[in-house]
């Protein structure tokens, strides 16, 4: 028997062929789904690096090889997933929680909300960390990353100079195209943080396009500002 108002739940305008549809897109940046629920801390990875990144729509109840497999009833997911969002992010994470019913089971499409303060943390038992969304995986966020999300959401705005350091940043990166916090220390014969604190600097304000590879952050051109 199906409780309507049950919890935070509410029935999908979803059906069965919708759900199957969006699930043959596959995993990416805006959808991922699961088996079941393994925890909340696990699932709040999930949750925060969605709301760190563009938002995006977690299927639980689909398995690896993208068929609908469902739930046997949708309490216990629901549970964990309100203790994730609420209780293990910080800030808490307002999900929307949908029941998607298909005979005896069901299939669980929780939606989302890109974060409007970021970063979002997930506590554990040790440190609280920051995951990001990166393609179809989640990842914990560099130091860069972090001071990026928290300047592009900040009231005062992102200011910056154009001095010797700078100057040799944007020769660098027209010959070259990319630079790493460790090559730029070195380019301008300063300190890590020094050189981090230019490059977070320039991202926030829009100059420079930050990307991870290999788990190894990189600084580019933003498209709009492709030379100096």
């Amino acid at each position: 028997m199906y409780f309507k108002d049950s919890g935070t739940a509410t029935i999908s305008k979803m059906d069965y062929l919708d759900v199957k549809n969006l699930a043959q897109t596959g995993e990416g940046t805006f959808l991922e789904f699961k088996r079941t629920i393994p925890s909340a801390e696990k699932i709040a990875r999930e949750i925060a690096a969605f709301a760190n990144t563009s938002g995006g729509t977690l299927l639980i109840g689909v398995d690896d090889d993208k068929s609908l497999i469902g739930v046997e009833g949708y309490q216990e997911e629901e549970f964990l997933l309100n203790q994730a969002a609420n209780e293990l992010c910080d800030p808490k994470v307002s999900i929307t929680i949908e029941i998607v019913h298909f005979g005896e089971r069901d299939i669980l499409v929780i939606k989302v909300p890109e974060a409007e303060n970021k970063p979002i943390f997930v506590r554990d038992d040790e440190k609280s960390k920051v995951y990001v969304r990166n393609k179809d995986q989640n990842k914990v966020a560099s130091r860069e990353r972090i001071e990026v999300l928290k300047k592009k959401h900040s009231p005062k705005g992102v200011t910056f100079q154009y001095g010797p350091e700078e100057q040799k940043l944007f020769r660098y990166l027209n010959e070259y195209g990319e630079i790493t916090v460790i090559k730029f220390s070195h380019l301008i014969d300063s300190d890590q943080s020094k050189a981090s604190g230019i490059l977070v600097n320039l991202v926030s304000a829009g100059i420079l396009n930050l990307f991870t590879k290999d788990n190894i952050d990189y600084f580019t051109f933003s498209r709009n500002c492709e030379s100096f």
